[in-house]
């Protein structure tokens, strides 16, 4: 891993920061963040820039608000059980939300790539929906499956990406995974122990 991060640390990573999985990852992150109360605008920014907004992000509560409400919905992608859920999700989403498809640098300031937003300066909302609708229609395009799940944690609600083959992820990480599989010994230990004192 070493090795992998020292070779790749000199190259221009535009393409892996705006692959369609790093965008759906993005999506998650922003959902996640867009979940709580009253998200923080600095929060928001935050995640954006960790997913390669650049340039000055000045988000303001209303930003905040109406990227929340379409957090909302796109939050409806994650909990289909089956592609045809997503599809079925993701349609209705394209069709109330998104443009026609269209290719932008922003100015010649990154590589062309897909939008389905109105314009390079479409609201935040707008670009949240038609961006995200975007890559998770890939996603279950290329894979034939949902594009992420909803923690089965009790105590989370946070979405997911999943990938790869293999057992499919229920939790949305290791820490949510540890504390369900910790509640669950406890139960059955505690159900142990009173069988026990009958």
């Amino acid at each position: 891993m070493r090795y992998i991060a020292q070779v790749f640390s000199h190259i221009d990573d535009w393409s892996t920061r705006h692959s369609v999985l790093a965008m759906a990852r993005r999506t998650a992150a922003l959902i996640n963040v867009l979940d709580a109360d009253r998200p923080d605008p600095s929060e928001v920014a935050d995640v954006l820039r960790s997913y390669g907004e650049t340039g000055e992000i000045a988000l303001t509560t209303h930003d905040v608000a109406a990227m929340r409400a379409a957090a909302a919905v796109l939050r409806e992608v994650f909990s289909a059980e089956t592609a045809d859920g997503a599809a079925a999700h993701l349609n209705r989403l394209l069709g109330e939300h998104a443009g026609p498809l269209r290719l932008t640098s922003h100015g010649g300031s990154s590589p062309w790539h897909p939008h389905l937003d109105s314009d390079d300066d479409a609201p935040w909302d707008e670009w949240l929906l038609a961006s995200s609708c975007l890559a998770l229609a890939v996603l279950v395009w290329d894979r034939q499956r949902p594009p992420g799940r909803i923690c089965t944690s009790s105590s989370c609600r946070n979405v997911f990406v999943t990938q790869g083959s293999g057992p499919e992820r229920r939790y949305c990480s290791r820490r949510c995974a540890t504390r369900e599989r910790v509640s669950a010994h406890r139960r059955s230990r505690s159900g142990e122990q009173s069988g026990e004192t009958e």
